[in-house]
């Protein structure tokens, strides 16, 4: 469970991209005469960063490799700061970002699964590995999901901070109220 005064105190929140947005695996291939990179993005990773920006958490993307489908799926989910750096040099770029936007590494959370993350995790106030981090990330984090990445561990994350604010039921019906999905009941009784 995540500490509710560390909760309110989030007011950014970085994902690293491969073993966290999705399960790690590239699909590559040719078509015609160009090379042709897929990834596979889990749907309820999605919502749960749309619900962490309707709760006023922006959600930024720090990837070691650039791909035109991290690209496609931060353009998808609004996600306007998508760093790519094939040299895997994230903390400079994630230090750019803050400083562009004003935020304190101890407002912010990072979700990371591999070496690259590590320099993150030291730094920011709340280091989350997934649950299939490599031993190093899991070391250095504060919160491991249960779930591994690309399975719904972004989903899990945001779940964990906006239910620790306090807010995860109340985004839950509005997000239904909008889509005109609210039964008769309340939400979780049968």
């Amino acid at each position: 469970m995540l500490d509710a005064s560390l909760a309110q105190r989030i007011h950014l929140v970085g994902l690293d991209v491969d073993g966290v947005m999705t399960d790690g695996g590239i699909y590559v291939g040719r078509l015609a005469d160009h090379a042709v990179e897929f990834k596979r993005f889990h749907i309820q990773d999605g919502l749960g960063v749309k619900m962490l920006q309707w709760a006023g958490i922006p959600v930024v993307l720090v990837s070691g490799r650039h791909s035109d489908a991290t690209t496609l799926r931060a353009k998808e989910l609004g996600i306007d700061d998508v760093v790519q750096d094939d040299g895997a040099r994230k903390l400079p770029a994630f230090e750019e970002i803050l400083a562009r936007r004003g935020v304190a590494w101890e407002a912010c959370a990072f979700v990371g699964d591999d070496l690259a993350d590590v320099p993150l995790l030291r730094r920011v106030g709340l280091p989350v590995a997934v649950a299939n981090a490599v031993d190093e990330v899991k070391a250095v984090a504060t919160l491991v999901t249960q779930t591994p990445g690309g399975q719904g561990a972004v989903r899990e994350v945001a779940e964990t901070i906006l239910k620790a604010r306090g807010v995860w039921d109340r985004l839950v019906t509005e997000y239904l109220e909008k889509r005109g999905d609210v039964a008769e009941r309340a939400l979780g009784s049968r």
